[in-house]
């Protein structure tokens, strides 16, 4: 459970800010999303693969090119 102590004085905003913070670091937001639908295993195993291979030629991309 995320919890803010908002402190004597201070902005809603701020405290909000610090709030979205922790959200987007414990990766709420990414759990739902990734829960919303049911994949197979085999179904992710496969993206995971293609993500994977994704990645390489871009670090290939990056090296070959000097970026």
């Amino acid at each position: 459970m995320l919890e803010v102590t908002v402190y004597k004085n201070e902005p809603f905003e701020r405290a909000l800010r610090r709030f979205k913070k922790k959200y987007e670091k414990a990766g709420v937001l990414n759990d739902i999303k990734k829960n919303l639908n049911y994949e197979k295993p085999s179904v992710e195993k496969r993206m995971r693969k293609a993500k994977s291979i994704k990645r390489l030629h871009r670090t290939f991309f990056q090296r070959e090119t000097g970026l």
